[in-house]
């Protein structure tokens, strides 16, 4: 039986914004009076909203980012960390797995997932833009794996696997244990940002980029995808191997033979995702 699609207009999220434009997506983290933190029910509702991505196909690509001209400040001071001090062992377990699962959904959830970060953008902040899979930056942007300042391994929501692969072993690790902030050049000279824009024209830019996205071949982005997450841990042979079989299933959409008949015409694909 095939799993259950769903309605993107069914998620009635209570903890930040959702938005849909044709098929793009935007989340925005909305507490600017406290630049955005998260809170446990916030990591939750996320987590759940990305699983919840894989069973729709309306939407193909999605944009995070954040209200009043920050990302998000990582988790609320007093709404998480007070409480976590407080906690058991087993509890504590709970909540780290939740917060990992929560950069999980975004990773293997088969829209691209672009991040529009502006400001302040730390901690848990920082570990879910890191999870993104392309990100528009700022200037003004600061993003800090804060985790040491509080008492805490940097090795965080997947910060020690995923950080090095974008900006390298050396530079991940300057980050990871000092906390200190990657300013927006630094962070484009590195390899973390993508693209920076001017903070008025950042979340349009993203959107923009998102809708490119969504207009091409979908399905073979969500294999692309994929190929990028699971390849980390496989040798080249494993990988060209893996590669092979991907490109065969893509040779078998109607977005393959659309793009042939288009070229043969002389006119630009229309894709469709299937």
């Amino acid at each position: 039986m095939s799993p259950t699609r769903h309605d993107p207009q069914r998620f009635k999220p209570i903890h930040f914004g959702w938005q849909i434009d044709g098929k793009v997506a935007t989340v925005t983290l909305n507490r600017p009076d406290r630049k955005n933190p998260l809170t446990f029910e916030s990591y939750a509702e996320l987590r759940d909203l990305f699983r919840d991505l894989v069973y729709t196909d309306a939407i193909k690509s999605v944009v995070i980012t954040g209200a009043g001209g920050n990302f998000c400040s990582g988790g609320d001071v007093h709404e998480i960390i007070g409480p976590l001090v407080g906690m058991e062992m087993p509890d504590l377990l709970r909540f780290t797995r939740m917060t990992g699962d929560l950069v999980k959904a975004i990773r293997h959830c088969p829209q691209t997932v672009v991040a529009a970060i502006d400001g302040i953008c730390a901690g848990a902040g920082a570990a879910i833009a890191m999870a993104a899979d392309m990100r528009f930056g700022t200037v003004r942007t600061k993003v800090a794996y804060l985790f040491v300042r509080v008492g805490l391994a940097g090795c965080d929501m997947g910060a020690c696997s995923i950080l090095p692969r974008i900006i390298g072993q050396g530079r991940a690790a300057e980050l990871l244990y000092t906390g200190r902030s990657m300013g927006g050049e630094e962070g484009e000279r590195w390899g973390f940002f993508n693209r920076l824009v001017e903070p008025d024209a950042l979340l349009p830019a993203a959107q923009t980029f998102a809708r490119d996205l969504a207009d091409g071949p979908t399905f073979a982005h969500a294999m692309t995808k994929t190929a990028l997450d699971h390849q980390w841990s496989m040798g080249v042979d494993q990988a060209i191997e893996a590669e092979a079989q991907a490109q065969a299933i893509c040779m078998q959409t109607e977005d393959f033979a659309r793009a042939y008949r288009a070229f043969v015409a002389k006119q630009k694909p229309v894709f469709e995702g299937n």
